[in-house]
């Protein structure tokens, strides 16, 4: 008997040291060191454990976890469960098989890569209520809204892979919810998340943008097909973006640049920059091909566009676009190799003083009037575009500075009208069928300008006085 107690004694003895030892080396992590006698020197810390090898990555089926791919029943939990399990057991792929999975929201977890295969199509349930409401950004500021389709937040390493479909409910149309005011869901969602890749897909959506990558960082689309009823992929206060061999079908911008709006934007400080889009095809029936804004208050900066073709846009092919009261920067743009036709407004325009919804915090003082620099065009092919560049709206207190425009061909209707800009560079413009003068400024400085008519009164912009300070600061709230 005693012997017994002796031995459940020692093992309790040894249980709590057990314990003890990680709590002890956590406390010495965190910076709190064991207590020793003067005189004493301190115990050494123990040596850091190697990090484990990484565990095998699964590859689940979610057939297996109950999901039936008939288009009839609600798949979403079948769905979820597997993305989940996917993600306890430290990631791999849940693979859809082909069929119709009607679906609510879903999301996504780190090192989870969701792979639709051929024949597979994820169609977004008509029921708002299988959307769950969450913190979204929507036209610059965070505000409550329904989660997207498929969303991620606050994710590493995670993928959307095709050659399946992701089809969002025709049945949710417009952008607001009237009765509640709160936005519709988006197709794809991304908050905040690192190294994403979107490869090989064709997406469909209504009313509200497709794709919204936010906070994001090292993000590719690769080969997307992208329906969309209004904005296609907006790319919003992001690092490193690649949209490569994407092919968009658009009511609203097929790719926007943006950073929030107003004071709320400008305070958050988080720029959209390194963005890199090159071998797309564009067709928009509204609004752009490309455009830049008009939600630009933390400021948007190195983007490059090469080899594209914009064969169909509502307004102009690309639209650069910001506000007074927006404040921040515009800068360093540069777009080669670009054809272009089937715009029913022409080819490039500016708008930097009146584009977009007015904030309610905007800005203040001449810091409000954003600043915009070093926007480069090279190698264009224009076929039969209405105006070839419309850049007049620009602010005299802050003029662009830097506008080249080289080597385009082809065909217009109007030529180049410019307006208050300094260090502007023209040159091998070599466009046929224009009427009038092909080159119209007002305050403008730089070469290649030469035999240029002086602009109309007419096309002089209107230029808003700057936002007063108010009287109480901005706060984020």
């Amino acid at each position: 008997m005693k012997q017994a107690m002796g031995r459940r004694r020692f093992l309790k003895s040894a249980a709590q040291g057990a314990v003890a030892a990680p709590m002890l080396a956590s406390l010495n992590n965190l910076g709190f060191a064991q207590t020793d006698k003067p005189g004493h020197m301190p115990a050494a810390a123990p040596c850091a454990a190697e990090a484990a090898p990484a565990g095998p990555k699964v590859t689940l089926n979610v057939r297996d976890y109950g999901a039936t791919g008939d288009g009839k029943t609600n798949d979403t939990k079948a769905l979820q469960l597997t993305i989940e399990r996917c993600s306890v057991l430290g990631g791999g792929t849940v693979v859809v098989p082909a069929g119709n999975y009607s679906t609510g929201a879903l999301v996504l977890y780190s090192d989870v890569a969701l792979h639709i295969e051929e024949g597979a199509s994820l169609l977004g349930t008509d029921d708002l209520t299988q959307y769950p409401v969450s913190e979204i950004r929507w036209q610059g500021h965070w505000s409550k809204g329904y989660s997207a389709l498929i969303s991620s937040r606050d994710s590493n390493n995670i993928s959307i892979t095709g050659p399946g479909r992701i089809v969002g409910n025709p049945a949710i149309v417009g952008r607001i919810q009237r009765s509640t005011h709160l936005r519709l869901p988006a197709l794809l969602e991304f908050i905040n998340c690192r190294n994403l890749r979107v490869e090989n897909c064709w997406t469909s959506n209504g009313g509200m943008w497709s794709i919204h990558p936010t906070y994001c960082e090292d993000v590719l689309f690769k080969n997307v097909v992208v329906n969309s009823g209004a904005d296609g992929i907006d790319v919003d206060s992001c690092r490193h973006v690649t949209i490569d061999g994407c092919t968009f079908k658009t009511h609203d911008d097929c790719i926007s640049l943006k950073s929030g709006r107003g004071e709320e934007g400008f305070t958050i400080n988080r720029p959209t920059e390194d963005v890199h889009i090159l071998n797309c095809t564009f067709y928009d029936f509204v609004w752009a091909c490309i455009g830049i804004g008009s939600e630009t208050s933390a400021g948007v900066r190195n983007a490059r566009v090469e080899n594209c073709k914009c064969v169909g846009a509502g307004t102009y092919a690309i639209y650069i676009k910001t506000r007074v009261g927006r404040g921040a920067f515009i800068e360093d743009i540069s777009m080669d190799g670009l054809d272009v036709s089937g715009t029913r407004l022409g080819f490039l325009h500016f708008n930097f003083i009146s584009s977009g919804n007015h904030d309610r915090f905007p800005v203040p003082g001449d810091v409000g009037i954003p600043s915009v620099r070093n926007l480069r065009f090279s190698n264009i092919r224009v076929h039969d575009v209405p105006v070839l560049v419309m850049a007049t709206d620009i602010d005299p207190i802050k003029p662009l500075t830097g506008f080249s425009l080289a080597n385009v061909t082809g065909t217009c209707k109007r030529g180049i009208f410019l307006a208050n800009i300094k260090d502007a560079a023209l040159s091998d413009i070599h466009v046929t069928g224009y009427s009038g003068p092909l080159l119209s400024i007002d305050n403008v400085t730089g070469t290649g300008l030469g035999g240029a008519a002086k602009l109309e009164a007419a096309m002089m912009p209107k230029v808003p006085s700057p936002f007063p300070a108010p009287a109480t600061p901005y706060r984020l709230h």
